[in-house]
């Protein structure tokens, strides 16, 4: 058994070690709204927080996750955040919607650590992929989240 903290609650899970923990968040803990692209970190769809750092959950093994807090977009929240998806919202910077939820928490990890990033910060930290190509909207939604909490 192998305990973890997700969303602020402790669950034990019956996995393989080795098992990704983006499959135990979804087909064990039931947490869909992270979501698998490429399997190997690239992409950024099935970004989650672990400490409050973007990480991406396809290539961490859940035995490697330890006591860290997983946070997935099923409970993010905080100034940051609804800055974050209000911004989204008004901006319309969905198109698709599928790698959303890995791009909103890209963008508030950022905002979280650089409060006022640039466009080569933005761009730095942005590196999931979008097959919509709505980098525009979401460079432009994360200045306005920025903006946001700054009021």
């Amino acid at each position: 058994m192998i305990t973890l903290k997700v969303n602020g609650e402790t669950h034990s899970v019956d996995v393989d070690p080795q098992t990704p923990l983006l499959w135990v968040l979804r087909d064990t803990v039931g947490l869909t709204g992270t979501k698998y692209g490429c399997g190997i970190a690239a992409c950024g769809a099935c970004t989650v927080h672990l400490d409050g750092q973007a990480t991406r959950s396809c290539s961490v093994a859940v035995a490697d996750v330890g006591n860290s807090a997983i946070t997935t977009i099923e409970a993010i929240q905080g100034k940051t955040a609804q800055a974050v998806q209000t911004a989204w919202q008004n901006l319309d910077v969905v198109q698709c919607g599928y790698c959303q939820s890995g791009q909103i928490m890209a963008a508030t990890a950022l905002l979280t650590e650089n409060a006022r990033p640039t466009d080569a910060d933005i761009d730095a930290a942005m590196t999931n992929i979008c097959r919509c190509a709505t980098y525009q909207r979401i460079r432009a939604a994360i200045h306005e989240a920025a903006r946001q909490m700054e009021i």
